[in-house]
């Protein structure tokens, strides 16, 4: 997914916010091409950020890997779950838990002010806050005076 500043002038570009790595042909999916689940996403505008929840739950904020590299902002996910297996003790069924993801999206630096990302994990949910320059905020009409 992308994050870009929205401009009406174009229609042809109100999908800003398509993730063209989980697109198929016939719309989104959230599975990858090795048939695991990708977290889902919202991403709500505001006039001052971009904020991004991404659903995680049964993780802790220490499973995220989130890196800011150039314009490119990926969150990283792993989570092995081993048992320990004691000795003289049989099983007939133990199922293996390991869940692991990358999600990424394009920022672009003349909308975004990379430098004030924040990110939190609470209730399942990883948010982030990802500001806007100040430039790049929505300013209210003003009217102009005809001399």
């Amino acid at each position: 997914m992308s994050l870009l500043k929205r401009n009406d002038l174009f229609p042809g570009f109100n999908h800003l916010f398509d993730d063209f790595l989980t697109r198929d042909l016939w719309g989104s999916s959230n599975n990858s091409s090795t048939s695991t689940t990708i977290p889902a996403v919202n991403i709500r505008e505001t006039n001052e950020n971009f904020e991004v929840e991404m659903a995680a739950p049964g993780m802790t904020k220490n499973d995220f890997r989130i890196e800011l590299d150039g314009n490119m902002l990926t969150i990283t996910s792993e989570k092995n779950e081993e048992r320990e297996q004691k000795e003289g003790e049989k099983y007939t069924r133990r199922e293996f838990s390991y869940q692991s993801f990358q999600r990424s999206f394009q920022l672009y630096k003349d909308v975004v002010d990379a430098e004030k990302i924040q990110a939190k994990y609470e209730n399942g949910v990883l948010h982030l806050i990802i500001p806007k320059r100040e430039e790049a905020k929505q300013r209210p009409p003003r009217m102009i005076q005809i001399s």
